[in-house]
């Protein structure tokens, strides 16, 4: 299995995936997050690890996930592999929920979150998003 860290969706297909209605009732977004060792910003270095880029990104997000209908339920960081094989280990792990993905849309494109996103960008080397949803009801 091929594993490729992201910071955007790589083709308009996804895009296109993302905006469809997705299924009934919350999802769960678990995050697998790769700092970068250096916050990489646009206008130069501002003295930030890739951690602490994203952590300023985090609190943003966690601030807004309420105006949305969505909470953090987990974050954690990555300490052990105990099974499978990796190149490299994520380096935190985050879940999210949303009322549904057309609620994680249109948090994700807007105005206030366009604002903090920099911090993401600058932070993380990738990422993998993966969409759930409960099977304990």
């Amino acid at each position: 299995m091929e594993v490729i860290n992201e910071l955007l969706p790589s083709s308009r297909e996804r895009i296109e995936q993302m905006m469809q209605p997705g299924p009934a009732g919350p999802i769960y977004m678990v995050n697998l997050l790769k700092y970068r060792e250096r916050a990489q910003y646009p206008d130069g270095d501002r003295g930030l690890s890739g951690r602490e880029a994203y952590d300023i990104y985090g609190r943003g997000v966690r601030e807004l996930l309420p105006r949305y209908g969505g909470e953090v339920v987990f974050a954690g960081e990555v300490t052990f592999l105990s099974l499978g094989q990796v190149d490299e280990l994520w380096d935190e792990v985050a879940v999210a929920r949303y009322p549904d993905r057309a609620t994680l849309w249109a948090m994700t494109t807007a105005p206030e979150w366009a604002q903090i996103g920099e911090h993401r960008a600058a932070g993380l080397a990738g990422q993998l998003n993966i969409e759930t949803t409960s099977l304990l009801g």
